[in-house]
């Protein structure tokens, strides 16, 4: 399968599961280490860990392997790191803060769940 077509179902995962303000982010051609961002945002760290594990799960069972995972739900950020692509999950405060889509900015947006 495709990457775009992983990235955008990791997209619909974290929409069913209530995640908000998806947004898939094609860093081809901007970033050398992966192609796609999905950041998105969940209501506390109970939530982005139920998330992270949902997210995991469906990709794991689309047959890639989570490569690294790194932060928790209670500091507020989870970084889910699979082959092409990385999944960023972030209480709404810690992602104003670090406002990845301003750092990456050339990156093109391909979607936007709200």
């Amino acid at each position: 399968m495709p990457t775009a077509e992983i990235a955008r179902h990791a997209v619909d995962v974290a929409s069913e599961k209530l995640a908000s303000d998806i947004a898939l982010l094609d860093l081809n051609g901007v970033s050398d280490f992966t192609d796609y961002f999905v950041i998105a945002s969940g209501e506390t760290g109970r939530h982005l860990e139920s998330l992270a594990e949902d997210v995991s799960k469906a990709l794991r069972d689309l047959g890639l392997h989570l490569h690294h995972r790194e932060g928790t739900g209670n500091g507020g950020w989870i970084l889910l790191d699979f082959p092409g692509l990385v999944v960023h999950l972030f209480t709404r405060p810690v992602r104003e803060r670090y406002g990845l889509e301003r750092l990456w900015a050339r990156a093109q947006e391909v979607l936007r769940v709200q």
